[in-house]
């Protein structure tokens, strides 16, 4: 179990690799027996665990998941790319319809000491969608720059924002962000 849970004011089964079940995507196949709320997956790193997460969620389940990657649209990318060519167009539509959100995050260090992490929201709203079915995910990253009353925000705004608050150094914000330059005329008080 990679990840200890303990029952405050919900009910938590945890499955452990090995003594509960044989392989991690056998597992997952009959956690709907256990008829649960939330899935949590510790990480998707195969295609056999990435179909089966999909399909938990088609039907309706609320499944938290992770994937080692770079921002929220290389989560789109590396979800699609990890099927076949032919079968990417339906993963591309089961994903626009299942889809809540994506959080990347970058733990970074922090000027007063320790880490702090910098972080990309991305919430599948209808131009979000569209993106992933039409195969524009590099897009993407304008919707989250332009979608901040949806809660989104880009993995530049948010290294700003730690700059701003003192969190990190301006070259620790700029060798992280896509466009640096946005902190080259930027001064904090």
């Amino acid at each position: 179990i990679e990840y200890l849970f303990t029952s405050d004011k919900s009910i938590i089964i945890q499955r452990q690799l090995g003594s509960d079940m044989l392989s991690f995507a056998s597992g997952l196949k009959h956690a709907l027996r256990q008829d649960p709320n939330v899935i949590m997956v510790g990480e998707m790193r195969d295609l056999e665990t990435i179909a089966t997460t999909i399909t938990l969620a088609e039907t309706g389940h609320l499944v938290l998941a992770t994937l080692h990657t770079y921002s929220a649209a290389q989560t789109i990318d590396r979800i699609i790319d990890a099927f076949s060519p032919h079968q990417q167009n339906q993963i591309r539509m089961q994903l626009s319809m299942t889809l809540a959100g994506v959080m990347s995050q970058r733990l970074l260090p922090k000027m007063s000491g320790g880490l702090v992490a910098a972080r990309e929201i991305l919430i599948n709203n209808s131009a979000v969608s569209n993106l992933i079915r039409e195969n524009k995910i590099a897009q993407i990253r304008t919707v989250i720059e332009t979608s901040a009353k949806d809660g989104m925000v880009s993995i530049d705004q948010d290294l700003k924002r730690l700059y701003k608050d003192k969190s990190v150094s301006k070259e620790v914000a700029q060798s992280q962000m896509t466009n640096p330059e946005l902190l080259e005329k930027f001064r904090i008080l």
